[in-house]
């Protein structure tokens, strides 16, 4: 009994350590160079919409599962608010792709990359 415990303990430890060496962490610098973002917001009722594009600037690997973060912010550059949204589809290398999200109101904002897998290259560009 206590060596099947041990076992497991073991392959929770040998698998939760390997998956997260698969993860890849960026700084906002390095992601500045990789995408650009421009966007334009829109008054909606009681949320306004930010919407817009990230550009792919990597050439040749596709960016895959983007999401980004938008964040509201007040007269002072404070965070008033935060919100994510996905973009539709795949980002082709250097190509674009559209998103939209409703977002916390705010007197500006800043929307930056929160998370993305690279695709293989010569991927899909849908």
């Amino acid at each position: 009994m206590r060596r099947a415990r041990l076992a497991l303990v073991i392959a929770v430890v040998t698998l939760s350590g390997a998956g997260s060496a698969a993860a890849a962490n960026y700084a906002q610098e390095t992601l500045d160079r990789y995408f650009r973002i421009e966007y334009q917001v829109a008054s909606s009722g009681a949320r306004p919409v930010v919407s817009g594009y990230v550009y792919n600037l990597h050439p040749g690997t596709p960016a895959e599962r983007m999401q980004l973060s938008i964040e509201s912010l007040d007269a002072s550059g404070n965070v008033v608010g935060t919100s994510s949204t996905w973009v539709l589809g795949n980002v082709p290398p250097g190509n674009r792709a559209y998103f939209t999200a409703r977002a916390v109101p705010g007197v500006s904002y800043r929307v930056q990359v929160l998370s993305f897998d690279w695709g293989s290259r010569g991927g899909s560009t849908n």
